[in-house]
């Protein structure tokens, strides 16, 4: 009896090591993913950057794949998606800092690059110069009854 109470106790302490071990494995491995996209952005945009089409429809091709890319990383997970924006956000960021009218970009590139400041590819909205005010005018219920 003592020996089957000391094997299981043996069983279940190697058990929960085991699941320990892998849970770290699990969050080392969420963390390298995050870090990799963020590489791998900032790679992307760095190439963006300096990138040179020889005509607007090689230009627009090239940004349209790109968006593609970013739709469906987003569509297949998510984080990776949420990392692989911080870090174009963060490169896109860091070079406007330092680009000024030496650099050559097309028409695409400021599109693209407007998004990553805002997160999404629709126009926004201009502001509205009128102020929009509600007024409601209260009537008087009036009933009529038959008894």
């Amino acid at each position: 009896m003592k020996t089957i109470k000391i094997v299981l106790t043996i069983i279940a302490i190697s058990t929960l090591g085991i699941i320990n071990a892998q849970e770290k494995k699990d969050e080392v491995s969420k963390k390298s993913k995050s870090s990799y996209y963020e590489k791998r952005a900032k790679e992307d945009a760095k190439f963006e950057q300096q990138y040179s089409a020889e005509t607007k429809k090689d230009e627009k091709k090239f940004w349209k794949e790109q968006k593609t890319y970013e739709k469906e990383l987003k569509r297949k997970d998510k984080e990776a998606h949420k990392s692989y924006m911080q870090g174009k956000k963060d490169a896109y960021s860091e070079h406007q800092n330092h680009c000024n009218n030496h650099c050559d970009h097309g028409y695409y590139y400021h599109n693209h690059a407007r998004f990553y400041y805002t997160y999404e590819y629709r126009r926004q909205p201009k502001p509205r110069s009128s102020i929009k005010t509600d007024v409601r005018v209260g009537l008087p219920r009036v009933r009529v009854g038959l008894f």
